[in-house]
Parts: C-alpha cells; sequence; structure tokens
C-alpha cells in the first residue's frame, strides 16, 4: 500500500476538539464531518484538502476525548496518511479501527513542511519526502493492520474473514 499527497502541517497537541469542533458531534455522517475537519485550527483546510493529501504534526496528535469522530473526519476529508512524532493512543486505535493510516516519525515531523509533496510506503514504512529528495524510516504496519487499513476498518475486516 502507498500514498502520495500534498502536506498540510500541524504543531504539537492538535486535539480532537479542533479536528472536529464539538458543535458538530450530532453527525455521525462521515462527509458532514469531512466539512469541518480542522476548521478551528485552519479554516481552509477544507477548501484546500484533496483526497490523498497528507497531515503531518509534532507530539501527541489527537489527544483530548475518545471520540471516533476525528479520525473519521479526517479520513471522509479525503486524507490519507497522518505522520506524527507522537499519537495520543486513544486517537491511534481509533485511526486503525476506521481504517485511517497513522505513522510516528519524529525525524519526518520534523523534515517535512507545509505543502511538501510526501510518498509514503506502508509495506516498508518508508517517507519520501518529493519536494526535499529526502526520506525518512517510519514504522512500517503489521501485515493484519495492513489488511485493516484496506479493509476501510475493523468491523469490514472482521465481516470480510467471517464470510
Amino acid at each position: 500500500m502507498k500514498a502520495h499527497g500534498k502536506v498540510f502541517k500541524y504543531g504539537d497537541n492538535v486535539d480532537t476538539d479542533v479536528i472536529i469542533p464539538a458543535r458538530y458531534l450530532n453527525s455521525s455522517d462521515p462527509a458532514e464531518l469531512a466539512v469541518h475537519c480542522m476548521e478551528d485550527i485552519d479554516k481552509s483546510f477544507v477548501s484546500r484538502v484533496k483526497k490523498g493529501d497528507i497531515i503531518v504534526a509534532s507530539r501527541n496528535f489527537g489527544c483530548g476525548s475518545s471520540r471516533e469522530h476525528a479520525p473519521i473526519a479526517i479520513k471522509a476529508a479525503g486524507v490519507s496518511c497522518v505522520i506524527a512524532e507522537t499519537f495520543a493512543r486513544i486517537f491511534y486505535r481509533n485511526s486503525i479501527n476506521i481504517g485511517l493510516p497513522i505513522i510516528e516519525c519524529p525525524d519526518a515531523s520534523r523534515g517535512i513542511d507545509e505543502g511538501d509533496e510526501v510518498e509514503i510506503d506502508f509495506d516498508s514504512g518508508m517517507i519520501y519526502n518529493r519536494t526535499k529528495n529526502t526520506q525518512f524510516k517510519g514504522q512500517a504496519f503489521p501485515e493484519f493492520m495492513q489488511k485493516i487499513i484496506a479493509a476501510e476498518g475493523l468491523m469490514n475486516y472482521i465481516n470480510e474473514k467471517n464470510k
């Protein structure tokens, strides 16, 4: 599996309330959540993001509440992967559960800037910054996690296995 896209860059402690503000949590519709994704931290995000783009952040991305709405909003907005120095543990788990690839890689977080074109090889964990011609070694996804992501989430993966 691979991802390729333009980078949106954020700092430390991007919490779930700025990923998807609480005022929109009355909806569980991914398309509705996507319309409001990141609006409290980056008002232009939704108008600029394209399918396949990538979010890069610093430490503790996805901190705050444990709601699945945050990774759902990011995925539904078209983001193909989130790279950060570290993730809040519940956000990490929720992301895998809904099929959103995320990679912890401090070097990539520091070496990739807003607007850079980045390619990710999930099999090897390699992250290529095509703009700067640099590369970083992230952690490759274990095979079972790749299957969950390919199935678009844990529930789909379980349902496919039980057919």
